[in-house]
């Protein structure tokens, strides 16, 4: 115990009283006691608990000897915040107003072929990022067959005009938040690229010769498969998604100039990331989520590498 004299005692030599200083704080005299150590602390070092009082150095104690909590599939409870989510939308929407200044007042917000001319047209940035395999003989070999493989990656965050991006970015506002939540931060990213990688593959590897192709729907795609995926292990209601995503799908097959191989890559891409992620066991995990996530994406390098060895050949 950390204590100082008292006053003197009497002249019957008698015990000397003494008063209880904080352990911290010599110079500061208390009566309040850590609940957990039993040491003396001032009313700056008292930390309030449920029963009581603790010091600083039992809080620290406590709180490393708690295990954080994870969601249903082993993600981290930051994902609650929606910070990826709004990171993501963050950086289509910095693309977009990029893609704006280098068309320089050209078509880019509108007047492009799409929705009856409501999508925008092709800019200098999005002439370098989006999904492109041009074909021998008639065309010069280049975008992805000729090493340009950044585009798989660029394609899922760029857009065609501003209605391209809103209606992209509703989307993933609100399927991500909830996706996020569930799956933990690092999850949910990896969930949103290599689905995006997915439809961004499919778009090379079946798309007509010299049709360019780009936007993050690839990746939507993949969320809303991954969001039936996971409602169903979960037992949820699916009977809201199913009609979304049969409308969406209608969307895709019937209006002109929307990729059907990037939408369908990124559903299927997405389908199996859900699976791997929401039914891997509980025991290895993170190490079957790991693995799976490995998987997919060297089968999809592999399509890569073939698709571009047939362009090249």
């Amino acid at each position: 115990m950390t204590e100082r004299p008292g006053p003197a005692g009497d002249a019957t030599g008698g015990p000397v009283p003494t008063t209880p200083v904080c352990y911290r704080h010599p110079d500061r005299e208390t009566y309040v006691r850590c609940t957990r150590c039993d040491r003396p602390i001032c009313p700056e070092c008292m930390r309030e608990a449920s029963v009581g009082h603790q010091c600083p150095e039992c809080v620290n104690e406590g709180r490393r000897s708690v295990r954080p909590a994870r969601t249903a599939f082993g993600g981290g409870a930051a994902g609650r915040r929606g910070l990826v989510t709004r990171i993501l939308i963050a950086l289509n929407v910095l693309a977009m107003v990029l893609s704006i200044l280098s068309d320089r007042g050209g078509d880019s917000m509108a007047g492009g072929s799409g929705l009856g001319g409501l999508l925008g047209g092709g800019t200098p940035l999005t002439h370098w990022g989006a999904v492109l395999a041009q074909w021998p003989p008639q065309f010069p070999v280049e975008g992805v067959a000729s090493g340009e493989w950044y585009r798989l990656v660029t394609a899922m965050f760029l857009h065609y005009g501003l209605l391209h991006l809103l209606l992209n970015m509703y989307a993933l506002w609100v399927l991500g938040r909830d996706l996020e939540a569930l799956l933990g931060p690092l999850r949910f990213l990896g969930l949103y690229l290599v689905a995006g990688l997915g439809g961004n593959v499919a778009a090379y590897l079946f798309s007509q010769p010299n049709e360019a192709s780009a936007g993050a729907s690839t990746a939507i795609f993949g969320l809303f498969a991954a969001v039936f995926v996971i409602m169903r292990r979960l037992g949820r209601d699916t009977s809201a998604i199913v009609p979304i995503l049969v409308i969406n799908l209608i969307f895709t097959f019937t209006v002109p100039n929307i990729s059907i191989p990037g939408h369908v890559g990124g559903l299927v891409t997405g389908a199996a990331m859900g699976w791997v992620l929401a039914y891997a066991p509980r025991m290895r995990r993170s190490v079957f989520q790991a693995a799976g996530t490995a998987v997919i994406l060297v089968a999809l390098l592999g399509l890569v590498i073939v698709r571009t060895a047939m362009l090249t050949g």
